[in-house]
């Protein structure tokens, strides 16, 4: 359940920002820069994505799933903080920020599915899937619906910043998975 609440995290912040990252950017350049160069940098921060699915599969393998996600989700939801803080900022500082937030934002995306195959009983590894993934697609129908409200109530600069409720519920709930996890290594005897 740990690695599934971690997951919802993950989701509640991943699809809102693919969802509306290019109106936000749009917003945010004004007329000041064409719309080909804010199409190209929304390219750019999706596709940093892949080389976020890749480092953060490497690096896991190197310093463990529950490091590389609670790295990604914390990195990725003070990109949440920081975007508005950034809306009237240059717009190069805009460009910056989304790479590297479309780089985080999903480079944890594959360590839940791994967490939870490693986690749930081995009889119910598939529905523990299932219902991990029917759940994350949930909440991103909550969060992509909530960021126009939130817009036309106090404005781009505050659109995204509530989704960093996402990262921080998400590392609490890997957070307590590590730490059971340890204890159950402690009192589990050698050999079982």
């Amino acid at each position: 359940m740990l690695a599934t609440g971690g997951y919802l995290g993950h989701m509640w912040e991943l699809y809102a920002m693919w969802t509306w990252i290019s109106a936000f950017l749009f917003a945010a350049a004004a007329g000041a820069v064409s719309d080909t160069i804010i199409d190209l940098v929304v390219f750019g921060t999706i596709a940093a994505g892949a080389l976020g699915c890749v480092w953060g599969g490497v690096a896991a393998d190197r310093i463990g799933r529950h490091r590389v996600v609670n790295l990604a989700m914390a990195v990725s939801g003070g990109c949440c903080l920081s975007v508005g803080v950034l809306f009237q900022a240059p717009f190069v500082f805009l460009v910056g920020l989304t790479w590297a937030w479309g780089f985080f934002v999903v480079a944890d995306s594959a360590q839940f599915s791994a967490l939870v195959t490693e986690v749930a009983p081995q009889d119910s590894v598939g529905t523990a899937l299932m219902l991990q993934t029917s759940l994350g697609f949930l909440v991103t129908m909550v969060t992509i619906q909530a960021v126009p409200a939130i817009v036309g109530a106090f404005g781009w600069q505050w659109a995204f910043a509530f989704l960093a409720a996402g990262p921080v519920c998400g590392i609490c709930s890997i957070l307590l998975l590590e730490r059971s996890q340890r204890v159950y290594c402690v009192q589990e005897p050698m050999g079982n």
